[in-house]
């Protein structure tokens, strides 16, 4: 079995069942980033001790029969222009090359409670301006089918990363086509929701409705099950509402 192939929905029933451990399915998914990545470039920032440590915890967990998130155990790439705790966040510029920020945005704090483990940052262009993904801090990111060739942007780290299986999901955001255009050119999902679906404690402007996070997935079914557990209500972000996210991904779906 190889699992850094298999589908997010199919990954998290299996881990749900038993049948394999949040570890194994972390270390096979850094393998596939340390194999494929040095010809894409699509991964920058890695967090990959604090992962293998978070999947311990995961697994721990599951033997425990705790109730499990939605995407409990499941590696997950952060476009680098969302801000991670403790893991360096440049938004692709050479100014911020050295920030590590101390709290996590709205969308990273939401999927960690679902059980999602923050793996790596993928890349963007600078300040996440451009449909393309290249900066001075990380260089550029290559089409997952040639190289040489543009993945897009801004979330092109994102959508490149998951076309060439180094994680089951992704975060994007999208103010002009940044989770569209990547997911177009690389083969893989990418959903711009309606503002105040997904919390963002990070508008520039508080009533702003032009930029957006949003999931990205290899399939529409995996889009979907990162897209319900990211929606709801956020004391920080006034335009965020609350969402039954049982009706964009029942968990029993997963049994």
């Amino acid at each position: 079995m190889n699992l850094p192939e298999l589908s997010a929905v199919e990954l998290r029933r299996l881990i749900g069942s038993r049948q394999i451990s949040p570890v194994e399915l972390m270390d096979a998914c850094i393998a596939r980033i340390e194999q494929i990545n040095p010809a894409i470039n699509a991964i920058c920032a890695t967090d990959f001790d604090r992962a293998r440590e978070a999947a311990l915890l995961a697994e721990a967990a599951v033997l425990k029969g705790d109730s499990l998130g939605l995407l409990h155990g499941l590696p997950l790439g952060v476009k680098d222009l969302q801000d991670t705790k403790g893991l360096l966040t440049t938004y692709g510029n050479i100014g911020l090359r050295s920030n590590i920020p101390k709290t996590d945005n709205s969308l990273i704090t939401r999927l960690r409670r679902a059980g999602a483990l923050v793996t790596a940052k993928t890349n963007v262009p600078d300040m996440g301006a451009g449909a393309n993904s290249r900066n001075q801090v990380w260089g550029a990111t290559g089409n997952p089918f040639n190289p040489r060739l543009n993945a897009g942007g801004s979330s092109g780290g994102s959508a490149a990363a998951l076309a060439t299986d180094m994680f089951p999901i992704c975060t994007g955001s999208d103010t002009g086509g940044s989770l569209r255009i990547p997911a177009a050119m690389c083969g893989v999902v990418g959903m711009r929701p309606s503002p105040g679906m997904v919390a963002n404690d990070a508008r520039p402007l508080g009533w702003s409705v032009i930029s957006v996070l949003g999931p990205m997935g290899r399939n529409v079914a995996d889009t979907a099950m990162l897209y319900a557990a990211s929606t709801g209500a956020d004391r920080f972000d006034p335009l965020a509402f609350p969402v039954d996210a049982s009706t964009i991904w029942p968990l029993k779906q997963l049994d």
